[in-house]
């Protein structure tokens, strides 16, 4: 996927104001209109700028846009990195980048679809949000809205329930229509057994209500760091475990360490390279618990030492033993 260049595309630059840019996006938009333009690329041309114009006057996409695309240049490989908008704070409206395909209806025209680095960055946070931050203007006596981001926790904290310090981090526009991010940072309590995509809400820290209405809520999506270890699905642990041979061609039982405790697995005579061994509960806590899902994986020990190859070779002498051929007549 190539890296696309919103403000190269509307020929403004990287500090224009919002007046600015919606005069070069209006100028852009007479000349490639493709229901006025002689141009020959005009419909592309035109879907482009409508693209362009979706991420930049929205002052969300536009700094998510900004902190994720520095260093690169138009044309260039782009993929983005894992869990590159955690600690970004969304209104609702916009929900939060990353997801499926999306969509705006431009001052252009009618709905168009856009480019796959557009859905890539921003395909969950749907249409066109242009006037969330630049003077649109709700009831009187509205409730705030609610706010949205993704945070990062480690798989230990689902076992405790410790209090996170989390900084999050939102745009805002100054008086001169210029967009800068603001962080603010929050005592988190986590909840013992958080998994995978719940979500935590913090009543009262979103968006300020009018007038004296209550604020809106905060509502932390809980993403888990890579682990060295253990790979979550939903309560469940996957852990990839090694044996010995001769722990698996006779049976052992061997510890296993969890982030909470350690555990005796038995493993059962005969147990093969690539079975999966399940311990019920042992998974992440809840109600009810996950289960540990174990993942055997058999290590030879290197035939480094004399000793070593001499048991290699009497095994290959002793032994009737063709795993090409193992279980065929």
């Amino acid at each position: 996927m190539q890296f696309k260049d919103y403000y190269e595309i509307l020929g403004v630059s990287r500090d224009v104001t919002a007046v600015d840019l919606k005069k070069a996006f209006r100028k852009l938009a007479r000349k490639y209109h493709p229901d006025i333009s002689k141009e020959p690329d005009a419909q592309a041309r035109m879907q482009e700028i409508n693209e362009a114009n979706t991420v930049l006057s929205d002052p969300e996409k536009r700094a998510a846009y900004d902190q994720l695309g520095r260093g690169y240049q138009s044309g260039q490989d782009f993929r983005p990195p894992p869990d590159w908008d955690a600690g970004f704070e969304f209104s609702e409206r916009g929900s939060s980048p990353g997801g499926g395909r999306g969509f705006s209806t431009g001052e252009a025209g009618e709905a168009r679809d856009f480019s796959d680095f557009f859905a890539e960055l921003f395909g969950g946070m749907g249409g066109s949000q242009r006037n969330a931050f630049y003077g649109r203007q709700g009831p009187l006596h509205a409730r705030g809205e609610d706010h949205r981001a993704k945070v990062l926790l480690d798989i230990e904290d689902a076992y405790t329930t410790p209090t996170r310090q989390i900084s999050l981090r939102a745009p805002q526009v100054d008086n001169e229509g210029h967009i800068e991010l603001v962080t603010r940072t929050l005592n988190v309590k986590i909840p013992k057994g958080v998994r995978q995509g719940q979500v935590i809400r913090l009543a009262g820290q979103g968006a300020p209500g009018a007038n004296g209405a209550p604020a809106g809520d905060l509502l932390l999506e809980v993403h888990f760091r890579p682990h060295q270890r253990f790979t979550p699905d939903g309560r469940d642990l996957h852990l990839n475990l090694p044996v010995a041979p001769w722990e698996a061609a006779l049976g052992s039982v061997i510890g296993v360490d969890l982030p909470d405790s350690r555990l005796k697995v038995r493993i059962p005579e005969g147990t093969q390279g690539g079975r999966q061994l399940r311990v019920r509960g042992k998974g992440l806590p809840g109600n009810p618990p996950g289960d540990l899902l174990l993942n055997v994986q058999i290590v030879l020990p290197p035939a480094d030492t004399p000793k070593a190859r001499e048991f290699y070779q009497t095994m290959e002498r002793e032994l009737a033993f063709d795993p090409r051929n193992e279980g065929r007549n």
